[in-house]
């Protein structure tokens, strides 16, 4: 009898001819993300903290930026959040990507993946698993901004579906530009350093954009910049989305925005694992 457990959808060793692994399907890799995504989530049952960091964080940007900048920059804090509503989900969907490289790292560091590599699994599952997690993850902060958002004053003026739309857009980029986090905590071997590394990287892409500020009142040399940079388009996209304003040209702009990062750093990712593992 086999002392390893073997996970849904994977192939058994009764069909794995003279115990080889065989490549796995489409569906059975599903399954097998889908199993690693219930395992990153059920986490949080035993460490509820980490629920807790997921709710304060965006509720702490909001409350910052809305009554310190607020009235200085709009000349009240309703209509600064109107206007930084969509920037702040932005920059919060970013900044959570840090972690799924910490928690990756984490999992490197402590070997729970030499005993993922053991399972009759493919090799991308424990990544895209993880990656499935983060984005309930990430919607659940969405919630969470836009509740604390419209307790201060903040409208949604379109419709359920832009709503909805805006939820899709949220997780299909961020889906892709974690590959980006992920190739760093892969490539990273301590998760302290993953943390300063990455937070290094996203503090300027984010505050180097219109995510909190309009992009006229920045210097010429820096709007050149600020009018391409991915956060600025996801910004713009998410608020046409929810106040109203131009949306299909943004939208685009950050979808390709995301297949450039994926395109990029998914090989990077998939790569430095099978280096490392």
């Amino acid at each position: 009898m086999s002392t390893t457990r073997d996970l849904p959808g994977t192939p058994t060793a009764a069909s794995r001819p003279g115990g080889a692994p065989r490549r796995t399907t489409p569906a059975q890799w599903a399954a097998q993300s889908l199993t690693m995504a219930w395992r990153s989530l059920v986490q949080i049952k035993h460490n509820p903290s980490e629920l807790l960091d997921l709710s304060v964080q965006p509720i702490m940007f909001v409350l910052l930026f809305t009554f310190v900048f607020g009235g200085a920059l709009s000349g009240t804090t309703d209509a600064y959040l109107q206007f930084a509503l969509g920037g702040l989900i932005a920059q919060n969907a970013l900044f959570l990507t840090v972690y799924t490289a910490i928690g990756l790292s984490t999992d490197l560091q402590k070997g729970t993946f030499d005993r993922f590599r053991s399972l009759p699994i493919a090799r991308s599952a424990p990544l895209t698993g993880r990656i499935t997690a983060d984005v309930v993850r990430q919607l659940w902060s969405l919630i969470v901004l836009l509740v604390i958002g419209t307790v201060l004053g903040f409208r949604v003026t379109t419709g359920p579906l832009e709503v909805l739309a805006a939820f899709g857009l949220l997780a299909a980029f961020t889906v892709a530009f974690t590959w980006t986090s992920v190739w760093l905590g892969v490539l990273l071997r301590d998760p302290e350093k993953v943390q300063v590394f990455g937070f290094t990287v996203l503090f300027p892409l984010t505050f180097a954009s219109n995510a909190f500020v309009r992009t006229e009142t920045m210097p010429g040399w820096l709007q050149a910049w600020v009018s391409i940079n991915p956060v600025s388009r996801f910004a713009d996209a998410l608020r046409g989305l929810l106040v109203g304003g131009p949306v299909a040209a943004n939208a685009v702009a950050t979808l390709l925005w995301g297949l450039g990062f994926m395109a990029v750093f998914a090989p990077l990712a998939l790569h430095a694992l099978r280096t490392r593992v």
